[in-house]
């Protein structure tokens, strides 16, 4: 039997912002599942391995962190306890998760069980999922049940909202302030667009309710704007970036819909950044769902998302409770018994 809390200091001592060290990660997590039963599948940046060639769970978790600020006060790379606190560089987010996995199969005798798991191991989720993507090019035969180990402070979620991300792009024609008719300002075309785009959303996003989630609509934001380049310059240039947090198939195509309507209107360019898909358990285990996106998305079985907590994830000073850590364990058992019997 494996504890927890050593698993987890060992992988917070390695340094996986932008995956830095991945190949040490790797190493260690599939020199403690060896021992354990567990057979190697595919070896790559990420890590696939199985215990059981009839398999009916996953567990997936993502080993790399984002980067730290100045502003941190415990160290980074290692555990630091204060009562029943643990605080650590990618602690919440999500090496506690790992580290449960870990701990809960060293404690779990699978000659009771029928079946058996197979476990994922990526890289990259912070910045681009080229690590899930990676293994779903790869994977086949995914377990009709994955367990994804992202802080969730021990709540069963079985949902989450879609991500469209878009870049809109203005072109204008460029001249002096002072006579304006001359030109044409792409600012002024996006202020134009970002409005009515504005109108859709109080009038029909937000007026359409989905009671699945916390936030019961789906949600735009215009999270920054570029253009022009002096103050005497009509701007020959400007662009936007805008993400709607979705409900559903139908929230996606509305705003497929009304993007191409101005697009046309506003003769603009419109470079799709991501597109991901709502989704929500078929089996209903939990009424629980988010508003953030994690690998889980990227899937098509039943999907568990559970974690530690609390949820401190990027923030400074990252960290969990030790009874958390513990308690996730003890849920990853019951898990593992309900769905590989």
């Amino acid at each position: 039997m494996l504890d927890v809390v050593e698993i987890l200091k060992r992988l917070v001592q390695f340094n996986t912002i932008k995956d830095k060290e991945n190949k040490e990660i790797l190493d260690y997590i599939e020199n403690a599942l060896i021992p354990m039963g567990f057979k190697t599948e595919k070896r790559d940046k990420f890590l696939i391995m199985y215990n059981k060639k009839e398999t009916s769970l996953g567990f997936l978790g993502h080993t790399d962190t984002v980067d730290f600020t100045n502003d941190w006060k415990y160290k980074k790379f290692d555990l630091t306890k204060i009562e029943n606190k643990i605080y650590g560089l990618g602690i919440c987010d999500m090496k506690s998760g790992i580290a449960a996995i870990i701990s809960a199969i060293s404690q779990i005798d699978f000659k009771n069980l029928n079946k058996g798991m197979k476990l994922y191991f990526t890289y990259d989720e912070e910045i681009d999922f080229s690590g899930i993507k990676d293994v779903i090019n790869y994977e086949k035969n995914f377990p009709s049940t994955i367990i994804i180990g992202e802080p969730t402070n021990n709540e069963i979620i079985t949902g989450s909202k879609g991500l469209m991300e878009y870049k809109i792009i203005f072109k204008g024609i460029k001249t002096h302030s002072s006579t304006p008719e001359k030109g044409k300002s792409a600012i002024m075309s996006a202020i134009s667009f970002i409005n009515e785009l504005n109108i859709f959303y109080e009038d029909k996003l937000k007026k359409d309710l989905n009671l699945n989630f916390e936030i019961p609509y789906t949600t735009m934001n215009i999270g920054k704007i570029n253009g022009g380049n002096a103050i005497n310059s009509v701007p020959d240039s400007c662009e936007f970036f805008v993400d709607f947090r979705t409900t559903d198939k139908e929230k996606e195509k509305s705003i497929i819909n009304i993007l191409q309507i101005l697009k046309e209107k506003y003769k603009c360019e419109i470079e799709v950044l991501n597109k991901i898909p709502a989704f929500i358990n078929k089996r209903k285990i939990s009424n629980k769902t988010c508003n953030f996106i994690t690998e889980a998305s990227f899937l098509k079985n039943d999907r568990i998302i559970l974690g530690a907590g609390p949820i401190t994830a990027h923030e400074v000073n990252e960290y969990i409770t030790i009874e958390s850590l513990y308690h996730l364990v003890e849920q990853y058992k019951e898990l593992i018994k309900k769905y590989c019997c």
